[in-house]
């Protein structure tokens, strides 16, 4: 029963995914005599959390009802009070949690807050799936940088144009809507500056209703060399739009005049963008989960770096040859037993295309 209601209070949680950053997406379910009377998820912007949500629905039905929960309940006064200190004033008779929040700041404490208010906690239920929603607050909690998933749409050969630079469309609709579903799932998307001079993206959330839920447009540009036009440009007011760059850039104001945001990142000692650099600048503007769509040279300095955590696979049922633009840059590799390695979780048919899911080999 417990694992029945901990699996709905997750589809709940999955509804805020790129949407409450740099909130966990939390799902909570209240339950009496084994009858739901009332469900919560972090609402648009991070406030109120799931609980706090689910506890306005239920009103006086809260006591000595049982609460379902996705991450241990805040122990911290924040912009409002904590969750866990709300659970105990409805009078809720038990906590069922999936898994324990690593922040410093409420690790183990929330859970010591229900107990010692003679609160019955039940922990570790279905954690596993609660790990893989969390990954991204987790991720930029113990690691200081959002989960990043790496997206590749390429021919059967691993190319993502023809040698003249035709790219539209590789992949059919089915895939792309896909891909759009995904963005709306991230708080971020990021390209390199090269997408940007070549495709002229705007990166948005189409076709799905969803347009409300396009991520944060992040490009990378270390000299911010791009000109202030194109389709990013032009929409920067209405949807976010940063722009990652060096100290050496010098032009960062005539992005701010257009309602863009310069975000100054390390460099490497090659004068380039270092990744890690940037990851740690979106972590510390509160991006917890960050969708990289390339192109190729950026997608393998992801890779490079050691910091993809997913890797989404669409193949299309097209050949390009060896003159077409690959799917990934150089990475400079020799041996095969330093190639990076990745173990396939999923594999699903999208009309004509197929869309494989891949996480990285633990060595």
């Amino acid at each position: 029963m417990d694992e029945r209601f901990m699996q709905m209070a997750l589809t709940l949680g999955q509804r805020g995914l790129g949407n409450v950053w740099p909130n966990p997406a939390v799902g909570c379910v209240l339950v009496k005599d084994n009858r739901v009377i009332a469900r919560g998820w972090t609402q648009p912007g991070g406030r109120p959390h799931a609980e706090v949500h689910a506890l306005m629905q239920a009103g006086e039905q809260a006591r000595n009802a049982t609460a379902y929960v996705t991450l241990e309940p805040c122990a911290h006064h924040g912009k409002t009070g904590p969750c866990s200190d709300a659970l105990v004033k409805a009078g809720i008779r038990r906590v069922v949690c999936a898994t324990q929040d690593p922040d410093a700041r409420v690790c183990g404490k929330g859970f010591e807050i229900l107990e010692k208010a003679g609160i019955e906690v039940t922990r570790n239920v279905l954690k596993a799936q609660a790990d893989a929603d969390h990954i991204g607050f987790f991720s930029r909690i113990t690691k200081s940088r959002p989960s990043v998933t790496l997206k590749l749409a390429s021919s059967l050969d691993g190319r993502i144009a023809t040698r003249t630079g035709d790219s539209r469309w590789i992949t059919g609709p089915m895939a792309r809507r896909a891909v759009h579903l995904m963005r709306a799932r991230h708080d971020a998307i990021l390209v390199g500056r090269n997408t940007v001079a070549q495709d002229d993206p705007d990166l948005s959330v189409r076709d799905l209703g969803l347009a409300h839920r396009s991520p944060v447009r992040v490009v990378l540009d270390s000299r911010l060399s791009l000109p202030a036009t194109g389709r990013l440009a032009r929409t920067a007011r209405d949807i976010p739009l940063w722009i990652c760059h060096t100290n050496a850039a010098d032009s960062a104001q005539k992005w701010s005049d257009i309602g863009a945001f310069p975000l100054t990142c390390a460099a490497t000692a090659g004068g380039q963008l270092d990744i890690s650099g940037v990851l740690e600048a979106l972590a510390n503007q509160g991006i917890t989960r960050l969708f990289v769509e390339g192109g190729g040279q950026v997608a393998a300095s992801f890779l490079q770096a050691g910091v993809v955590d997913e890797l989404a696979l669409f193949s299309a049922g097209v050949a390009i040859g060896a003159d077409g633009r690959p799917n990934l840059g150089a990475f400079g590799v020799d041996a095969l037993k330093d190639a990076p390695r990745f173990t396939r979780k999923s594999v699903t048919t999208l009309g004509p295309d197929i869309l494989s899911i891949w996480s990285p080999e633990k060595t």
